[in-house]
């Protein structure tokens, strides 16, 4: 039997190897995004903690200058919180792109993948067809050269 060979394999390659590379990409995306979220997440539990110090301060001897310190690093770490929720974004963004090209590349694969199925369904019927031929061949060979006197 005549082996298979698919004339476009080496398309079929280059799109498995660029679904990987845009899988990778999509990986490295999504712990960057989750990166960025623990951070956001730091960054909340320090708001908190200060939010919680400031409380504390104001309920023990006033100290002015404590106070106003404290609500100075409140200023801040709400301002880094706003910050970090941007990056956030900007991640969920690029995940998002990433996301598209991964799902883009995966799409043409499987349509290299499916032509590949159609060819060899394709080689399968030829190499049937041939076989019925030659067996078709073979069987009017042997009975057309058969002596007619034989039968007798």
């Amino acid at each position: 039997m005549a082996k298979f060979n698919y004339r476009m394999q080496n398309i079929l390659q280059l799109k498995e190897k660029m679904e990987e590379q845009e899988r990778n990409n999509f990986a490295a995306r999504r712990r960057a995004l989750t990166e960025e979220e623990d951070k956001l997440q730091a960054l909340i539990d320090k708001r908190n903690a200060v939010a919680e110090e400031g409380k504390r301060l104001r309920q023990t001897v006033i100290d002015v200058r404590s106070i106003r310190e404290n609500e100075d690093l409140q200023r801040y770490t709400e301002e880094q919180v706003k910050q970090q929720r941007i990056k956030v974004r900007v991640a969920e963004k690029s995940l998002d792109a990433a996301r598209a090209k991964m799902q883009e590349a995966v799409q043409e694969r499987k349509i290299h993948e499916k032509m590949r199925e159609k060819a060899f369904e394709r080689f399968i019927a030829e190499m049937n067809a041939a076989e019925v031929k030659e067996i078709d061949e073979l069987t009017s060979y042997v009975y057309g050269t058969k002596d007619p006197v034989d039968d007798e």
